[in-house]
């Protein structure tokens, strides 16, 4: 604000405040000079400080939207090279259009470790924060020590319930590491709970005819991909890992050493 724009009178700015209107309080003094030395109508000046709140409001919210999801790193559409990847470009676009997220329905991620599934995991949950979406990520075995803890305190219920308060529940690295039966069981109830309600976002290194190798029960793993491919987008990633093929540009060697 100008050091030379008037404050506000003490009732006006204590009225803003009340309603919660900063942009305006903030703005208001300066665009007063403003719009009487350009002679705006009544109706300009209304507008424009109303845009100016809308747009600090839609921001504040994005950040605090992209606060709650928990990306572990930022990425975009934008930086996803479909023409490298394994992704059909009709399938890519699809995801993009973020209509899937409308309809409820799930993005199965399956292949090789650095063939692309985090990196368009995580770019189409910022999309989806930037289109207006609440988002959780997690990594599946910070998901189930969530739900463990929630377990430990008989809120596990809440837990599940706080987690579906999003629009978009992304899951990442499925069968990074073994689940025991409770951890399965919990894990089921939630992709449950999810199911037909919310949209869910999965990856994992697993083809799915190998879930049993992290999964204790077949049966588990037979109901979870039930749910999970059911009204689903199924992408199978292939091709040599992404970040081997950076480090070879950069002239990296790989030699094994006698520790």
């Amino acid at each position: 604000m100008s050091s030379n724009a008037p404050a506000l009178a003490p009732d006006l700015d204590a009225a803003l405040r009340r309603l919660r209107l900063s942009a305006i309080r903030h703005l208001a003094p300066e665009l007063l000079v403003t719009s009487k030395t350009q002679r705006w109508s009544p109706e300009d000046f209304l507008r424009t400080l109303l845009e100016a709140e809308i747009t600090s409001r839609d921001a504040s919210n994005s950040a605090a939207r992209l606060k709650l999801a928990g990306f572990p790193v930022a990425k975009t559409l934008e930086e996803f090279d479909v023409s490298q990847s394994s992704v059909p470009r009709p399938t890519f676009d699809y995801l993009a259009s973020l209509e899937w997220i409308r309809a409820a329905e799930n993005l199965c991620l399956v292949g090789p470790a650095g063939t692309g599934k985090s990196h368009l995991l995580v770019a189409l949950g910022h999309e989806a924060v930037s289109a207006g979406y609440k988002v959780r990520y997690f990594s599946a075995p910070a998901l189930i020590e969530t739900l463990y803890r929630g377990l430990a305190d008989n809120s596990v219920g809440k837990v599940i319930d706080q987690v579906l308060r999003a629009d978009l529940i992304l899951i990442d690295e499925i069968g990074f590491a073994p689940m025991d039966d409770t951890g399965a069981q919990l894990f089921f109830r939630l992709i449950a709970a999810a199911y037909e309600h919310r949209a869910l976002g999965v990856a994992s290194h697993w083809p799915f005819e190998e879930w049993g190798r992290f999964l204790p029960e077949h049966n588990t793993a037979v109901s979870l991909l039930d749910r999970l491919v059911h009204h689903g987008v199924v992408v199978v990633t292939s091709g040599e890992s992404f970040r081997m093929k950076e480090a070879r540009a950069r002239g990296g060697q790989f030699s094994s050493q006698k520790k």
